[in-house]
């Protein structure tokens, strides 16, 4: 990797990569909406992206300051209410790719972002929360986690809580059923992993990284794919959409 390649912008360009041939996708606030403006502009023109907020088939005419942005509303295919988000299009199974972020996950993909150490009353640290995440890790056809730390604290052996458990690790209290496969996607600094076995797997690492490297990081004894290859860098042409085109103020690439 390029040393003027900043971390978020290797994120952004690997997300949008993985996006080629998918049609709906639930973007979360940051970096998943750059990811998915990068790929309308590159690998996926007809993608159609549903909001939290209620927006469906956004054209902004500019890159969205947040998912409430007003800009997202004037053109849109449609708002829906919490309610029509929730249960017409993610627990309707209508979602190809969900967008989600996390403090921990483990090798099965279940994902924390409720609390880190000490117990649940008195935690070392007490995060957002579930969101809409445990809907979207159910009902999502697929989930791309992106994060931006892979060190054995973050992608662990197990997780502090479980928050948001992949579909074939949920327990008899879960209620309903599972319709989606969870996350097929891990994106790091150090490369991507991917489902296999029902298990993540190293499918490539990035440019001057070392698999050992990659394993040390990892909570887990990480296996990795038969078919393990070199993550291929940003474009100029890509670098040049983000910075030029998408994100010039710098809201997202700080």
């Amino acid at each position: 990797m390029s040393q003027d390649v900043t971390t978020t912008e290797l994120l952004t360009v690997l997300a949008a990569r993985e996006l080629a041939g998918r049609r709906i996708v639930f973007a979360g606030h940051g970096l998943p909406t750059l990811a998915v403006s990068l790929a309308q502009l590159t690998c996926t023109p007809d993608i159609e992206i549903v909001y939290e907020s209620g927006v469906t088939g956004a054209h902004p005419t500019d890159l969205p300051t947040s998912i409430s942005d007003s800009m997202l509303v004037t053109g849109a295919e449609g708002v829906l209410t919490m309610p029509q988000v929730f249960g017409y299009m993610i627990q309707g199974q209508r979602i190809d790719v969900g967008f989600l972020g996390a403090a921990q996950i483990d090798r099965h993909g279940s994902l924390n972002s409720t609390m880190i150490g000490g117990s649940y009353q008195r935690p070392q640290h007490r995060l957002p929360g579930s969101g809409g995440a445990i809907e979207v890790m159910a009902h999502a056809r697929e989930v791309f986690v992106v994060m931006r730390r892979h060190t054995p604290e973050t992608l662990v052996e197990e997780l502090d809580f479980v928050t948001s458990p992949a579909p074939d690790r949920r327990g008899p209290a879960g209620r309903g059923e599972a319709t989606g496969r969870g996350v097929t996607r891990l994106i790091t600094p150090l490369g991507i992993l991917s489902k296999l076995d029902g298990e993540l797997t190293l499918s490539s690492v990035n440019r001057g990284v070392e698999v050992d490297s990659v394993r040390a990081a990892t909570g887990w004894p990480l296996a990795v794919s038969a078919g393990m290859e070199d993550t291929e860098p940003p474009t100029a042409e890509e670098l040049h959409l983000l910075r030029e085109v998408l994100d010039p103020r710098r809201i997202y690439l700080r």
